[in-house]
């Protein structure tokens, strides 16, 4: 399942794919998304999850 949107509610990320289902929920700041992955910035690192929720980088964001 593709992403088709992620939304960020206070301080958590919902994302959801082209149904409305969600499809994970992660706690931080979007920093942005595409089909495959979402990027959520939290203290100084962005994180980076698949459409499953998995983890698949993190990064410096400074």
């Amino acid at each position: 399942m593709a992403i088709a949107t992620a939304v960020q509610k206070g301080t958590m990320v919902y994302v959801y794919d082209a149904k409305g289902r969600q499809l994970s929920v992660h706690n931080g700041v979007l920093h942005g998304y595409t089909g495959g992955s979402v990027s959520v910035k939290r203290g100084t690192m962005i994180y980076t999850y698949d459409e499953k929720g998995r983890q698949i980088s993190v990064t410096s964001a400074r």
